[in-house]
C-alpha cells in the first residue's frame, strides 16, 4: 500500500509503475482505492463509474478496470458537496457534513472491504493507494481509505512524500509520530518523490530522515520531464502552459470552474502541431484558433459562469469570426439553445439559456449513462473508441448526427466540420478525429500519430524503469509475502 504525507504527492504516480512492475516480474496484480475524490473519471465494461486514476492503474497491470478497483468515488458538485458513487453507481449529492457525519461509515468500510475482496480473490498483489495524508487526525473515525485499510488487510505500507513541495523532514516524521503504535509498525519504508539535482547531495538528509524516523528510506525518484501519466486531479492544470505565439494551432480548452474529464485533451496537447492550453480570460479565448468547452459536473452553473464573465460572449464573438468550436459532454449540453433540470438534480434553476451555437436543448435526468463504446465519425469507416458518463438526454428536431455508436445509436451533433458537440469522451484520443479537426483548421499532418494506447504502454514501461532504477525493490519484495498465481 502507498500512503502519502499529504494530498499530491505522487501517490498515485508511484501505484502506476508497481502495477507494471509486479506484472513484468510475472504476477498479476490489480489496483485498489477504497475512496476516491476526483472529477476525472472513466466508465468500466460493465458501464460502471470508477476514477480515472484506477483505471490507468488497470491498463498498467494490462487487465480491464472494474468498479472494484475503486468502490467509493465522490465527484464534487460545488465546494461543499459532491455525488458519491458507490460500486460504480450514484446513490446521489451528499455535503460534506452528511458525507462525514451522517452515513454510515461502518457499512461503507464494509463495501470497501468486500470489492477488496473480490479484487484479491483473482489478482495478486494488490496495489493498494491511500487518500490524501494518513494524519488528518480529526478524520480517523470516518476513515474508510487509509490506515483502516492497511491493518484490515496487513499491508506492506509505504509513505509517500513529495520533496519539490519542501519540509518533508516535519511532514514525515510528524505523519509517522501521529499515528498509533498498530498503524506505525506496518510503514515499512520511505519513498521521496520529485527530486531535482544531484541524489548525492542528499545522503546525509537520507541518513538524518531513516535515524528520525527508524524506518528506511527505500528511494528516492527523480523529478522528470519526459515521461507521461495521465493525471488523476485538476491541481495538475496550474502547471500547464498558456496561450503561446508560435506557429502551431492554440487550442483554448475553456477552464470551467467544475470542469470534468480533462484528460480528454491529453493526446492532443502532446501533438507537435498543437499548443493546447487551460483558460478562464476571454482574451485568451479570442487568440485561440480552435476552442473546446470540456465536461462538467455543473452544467448549469458552469453556463451561468460563463456568462457572467464574459467568457460566453468570448466563445460567441470567436465562432463568428470562423473559430472553430468543439463541446465534449457538459460542453457539448452548454453549444445548445437550453438546459432544463425539471429534477432538480443540479440545482434550483429549472432553465438555463445555453450559448445557442447548435440547435439542441438538453432534459438533465437522474439516471446516468455509463460505457464504453465503439463508433464511426461521420461519414468514415474506421471504428473509433471512447466513452459516456453522462446525466441528461440532448436532442434537435433537425438530424445531423456526429458519430454512430454500435448497434446503430446515433449521437452529437454536427452542424459543420469546425462546429460540433459529442458525449463520447476519449473522442480526442482516436487518430482519425485529430486528422479531421487539423484538417479543417489549416494543418495536415505529413506523419502518422503514434496509436495512443501504445504511447502509453512505452510510457508505462519507461517508469516502471525509472522506479527501478531508484528503489530498493529487492527490499520491497522481502516486505511481501507473495504467492505467485498462473497468469490466465
Amino acid at each position: 500500500m502507498f500512503v502519502g504525507t499529504g494530498s499530491d504527492v505522487g501517490k498515485s504516480v508511484i501505484n502506476t509503475p508497481f502495477c507494471r512492475i509486479f506484472l513484468q516480474d510475472g504476477y498479476r496484480p490489480a489496483p485498489f482505492k477504497g475512496q476516491n475524490m476526483s472529477l476525472n473519471s472513466y466508465a468500466t465494461t460493465e458501464g460502471l463509474e470508477i476514477g480515472r486514476a484506477q483505471a490507468v492503474q488497470a491498463e498498467a497491470c494490462d487487465i480491464d478496470c472494474s468498479s472494484d478497483m475503486n468502490p467509493v468515488l465522490l465527484k464534487p458538485t460545488s465546494y461543499l458537496s459532491s455525488q458519491v458513487v458507490l460500486n460504480g453507481k450514484p446513490i446521489g449529492n451528499k455535503s460534506a457534513a452528511e458525507y462525514f457525519l451522517k452515513t454510515d461509515r461502518d457499512m461503507l468500510f464494509e463495501e470497501v472491504m468486500k470489492a477488496y475482496r473480490r479484487l484479491a480473490s483473482q489478482n495478486n498483489p494488490i496495489v493498494i493507494e491511500g487518500a490524501g495524508s494518513i494524519s488528518e487526525i480529526n478524520l480517523w473515525e470516518k476513515d474508510i481509505t487509509n490506515m483502516r485499510v492497511a491493518v484490515e488487510t496487513d499491508a506492506a505500507v509505504f509513505l509517500v512524500t513529495d520533496i519539490d513541495k519542501g519540509g518533508i523532514f516535519g511532514s514525515v516524521y510528524g505523519t509517522i509520530q501521529l499515528l498509533p503504535t498498530a498503524e506505525r509498525t506496518l510503514i515499512k519504508g520511505i519513498i521521496i518523490n520529485k527530486f531535482r539535482g544531484d541524489l548525492k547531495l542528499f545522503e546525509k538528509g537520507k541518513e538524518m530522515l531513516e535515524n528520525l524516523t527508524g524506518i528506511p528510506v527505500v528511494g528516492i525518484i527523480p523529478w522528470y520531464n519526459d515521461i507521461f501519466i495521465e493525471e488523476e486531479d485538476s491541481v495538475a492544470l496550474d502547471t500547464k502552459p498558456q496561450f503561446s505565439h508560435e506557429t502551431k494551432i492554440n487550442i483554448a480548452v475553456v477552464l470551467l470552474r467544475h470542469m470534468s474529464n480533462f484528460t480528454d485533451f491529453n493526446y492532443l496537447e502532446r501533438l507537435p502541431e498543437t499548443h493546447l492550453f487551460y483558460t478562464a480570460h476571454p482574451d485568451d479565448i479570442q487568440k485561440a484558433d480552435i476552442i473546446i468547452i470540456p465536461g462538467s459536473k455543473n452544467t448549469i452553473s458552469d453556463m451561468m459562469h460563463l456568462r457572467n464573465t464574459g467568457l460566453a460572449k468570448a466563445i460567441l464573438q470567436a465562432h463568428d469570426k470562423g473559430k472553430a468550436v468543439y463541446g465534449v459532454c457538459g460542453g457539448f449540453q452548454m453549444m445548445g439553445t437550453e438546459i432544463h433540470d425539471p429534477e432538480h438534480v443540479e440545482g434550483d434553476t429549472v432553465t438555463m439559456p445555453g450559448l445557442g451555437i447548435l440547435p439542441v436543448s438538453t432534459i438533465l435526468t437522474k439516471e446516468k449513462t455509463t460505457e464504453q463504446c465503439t463508433f464511426r465519425f461521420l461519414q468514415f469507416e474506421n471504428q473509433c473508441r471512447g466513452y459516456e458518463i453522462h446525466m441528461g438526454q440532448t436532442i434537435s428536431d433537425k438530424v445531423s448526427y456526429l458519430c454512430e455508436i454500435e448497434k446503430g445509436k446515433k449521437e452529437g451533433y454536427f452542424l459543420n466540420p469546425k462546429t460540433w458537440g459529442t458525449y463520447l469522451h476519449g473522442i480526442f484520443d482516436n487518430e482519425l478525429v485529430i486528422n479531421y479537426i487539423l484538417k479543417h483548421n489549416g494543418m495536415e499532418r505529413n506523419e502518422p500519430i503514434k496509436d495512443y494506447r501504445t504511447f502509453k504502454n512505452e510510457q508505462y514501461n519507461k517508469l516502471a524503469q525509472l522506479v527501478r532504477e531508484n528503489l530498493d525493490l529487492e527490499y520491497v519484495y522481502r516486505q511481501l509475502e507473495i504467492i505467485k498465481i498462473e497468469m490466465k
